[in-house]
């Protein structure tokens, strides 16, 4: 094993793989996709909603791309921060519909909040009824999970767009 990778597969072990995906690179990748995006229903099912930068590139980019709906979720984080500890018992979810007061910013009053009954995994019920209202999902998956939670893509037949590292194509 390379050493390169020590610290991923250190992680998939332990099962811990929050790896937040910084703003840039997401931006860098998701520019060859913009015209896939044009009238869809976007769905990141992988990210605290209030510290995404997925949430923050789709909410910020939504009239450029033409969006239809952004909805995003998490696994059971309540904590406004990067290192949530994932303990809270239940989960929400985002959903924005866009710039309703036409000042070209996702207002905290145009974005719907809802709570989950579960606690937001992916697999859960209620995260496939969200993945089937989409046309389009994009994330960073859990590093551990990456083959089931592509599987579960292919499976409902989703497009998707998956930026993370290149380890986990491995």
């Amino acid at each position: 094993m390379a050493t390169g990778n020590r610290s991923f597969q250190d992680a998939k072990l332990a099962k811990e793989d929050e790896f937040y995906t910084q703003l840039a690179d997401i931006e860098r990748e998701l520019r060859h996709y913009k015209s896939h995006f044009k009238g869809k229903a976007v769905y990141c099912n992988c990210d605290d909603p209030r510290v995404s930068n997925f949430f923050h590139f789709f909410s910020y980019n939504f009239a450029k791309l033409g969006l239809k709906q952004l909805t995003t979720t998490c696994y059971r984080s309540q904590q406004v921060d990067l290192f949530s500890q994932n303990d809270s018992e239940t989960a929400i979810y985002l959903r924005y519909d866009g710039d309703e007061n036409q000042n070209n910013l996702p207002d905290l009053e145009e974005i719907g909040v809802e709570s989950l009954v579960g606690d937001g995994d992916f697999r859960s019920p209620e995260g496939i009824e969200l993945l089937e209202q989409a046309d389009v999902v994009v994330t960073n998956p859990p590093f551990s999970l990456f083959r089931e939670y592509v599987l579960q893509l292919i499976q409902h037949e989703k497009k998707f767009v998956i930026v993370g590292n290149q380890n986990a194509i491995s």
